[in-house]
């Protein structure tokens, strides 16, 4: 069976379902830690994809989103074949940068990691910090949650 290891679940809040593939996992049979970043910044992309904004959008107004802060906090070790859904929803929304906020649950509901991708606005040919677009501001408020 060819069986996708990730795909988008929910649109509000906007969900990606994971899968832990075998070559995701150390020698200890769990995923390795460095996955985890994985996980989050692809669900990450998909969350770009879906408001219209990040790498190829076909957006007027042209920004790059380059990740400023990243951090994460491990609850559970993830063991092949272990589905876990990534949310996220947007935190705070800065004068240049805003955080997604990831909660990535187990299916009993467990807490399985969470995490913080701070992107930052850039203009992308003299790479400079920029105030967040008000049509990327207008992109994220269904998903904004209080600060």
């Amino acid at each position: 069976m060819n069986q996708s290891s990730e795909y988008v679940v929910a649109h509000l809040p906007f969900t990606v379902r994971r899968t832990v593939r075998w070559m995701d996992c150390d020698p200890a049979g769990v995923a390795f830690t460095g996955r985890f970043t994985e996980y989050l910044i692809s669900a990450v992309m998909h969350f770009y994809r879906h408001i219209g904004w990040g790498p190829g959008a076909d957006s007027e107004v042209k920004v790059g989103l380059p990740c400023k802060h990243i951090a994460l906090t491990f609850h559970v070790s993830l063991p092949p074949d272990t589905a876990v859904d990534i949310t996220l929803r947007v935190g705070a929304l800065r004068e240049r940068s805003f955080d997604l906020v990831a909660h990535a649950y187990l299916p009993d509901g467990q807490l399985a990691f969470e995490g913080v991708f701070s992107p930052i606005c850039i203009e992308p040919l003299e790479r400079k910090s920029v105030p967040i677009p008000h049509a990327l501001k207008q992109a994220l408020q269904p998903h904004h949650v209080c600060d």
